[in-house]
């Protein structure tokens, strides 16, 4: 049987770079191989946002947004306010609308997930509490980001750590249905995005 690809991002290892619109600077935790900054196939990034403004467009991509530290935001994407958004929530937008972001009370921390739906499909989750979280995925790729103290990730019985916040684990590869679980002792929190090509 073949092991899946499993490796480890360092959040003191992301490289920082520039908005497309020069607005703000962003932190990318990881992106397809192959892929970078001007083309990808699917990115994940964190972006410290201390003043409302609007974000860059990324036309033929989706979005999918959720605040990591601060009180919240509130976007109006393509000229409709949307409802604040609270830490840990997931809000979905095309990468081709307009949008401006307000802040609900001073700057925040937001982690996003960029892809091209034309050649993925995603699933986004947190998985927060007490205890290990369980799940099971047949996605050729599965990304953990560490949000809380030290975590392990089992996949098929085989232990991987995270240990520093914000840190990632990315699974490549992982050929049919794996069982995965994570375990963060009393503070298990984790956003888990699972992505798998449309041409599986």
């Amino acid at each position: 049987m073949n092991r899946p690809d499993v490796r480890l991002y360092r959040a003191a290892d992301y490289p920082r770079m520039p908005w497309r619109n020069g607005g703000g600077t962003t932190q990318e935790v990881a992106c397809n191989p192959g892929g970078g900054t001007a083309a990808f196939d699917w990115r994940l990034s964190i972006a410290d946002v201390a003043q409302e403004g609007g974000f860059s467009t990324f036309s033929g991509y989706q979005r999918i947004i959720t605040v990591l530290e601060g009180k919240g935001m509130q976007l109006t994407v393509d000229g409709c306010e949307q409802a604040p958004l609270a830490p840990r929530q997931a809000y979905a937008f095309s990468g081709d609308a307009p949008v401006h972001c307000r802040l609900v009370d001073g700057p925040i921390r937001d982690f996003n997930l960029i892809y091209a739906p034309a050649r993925y499909r995603a699933r986004f989750q947190w998985a927060a509490g007490a205890g290990p979280w369980t799940f099971h995925s047949a996605a050729r790729t599965v990304l953990v980001l560490n949000a809380g103290g030290a975590l392990s990730l089992r996949v098929d019985g085989v232990e991987h750590a995270a240990a520093g916040r914000y840190d990632c684990l990315h699974v490549e590869g992982r050929p049919g249905l794996a069982e995965y679980r994570l375990d963060g002792g009393e503070g298990l929190d984790a956003c888990v995005i699972e992505l798998s090509s449309r041409a599986d």
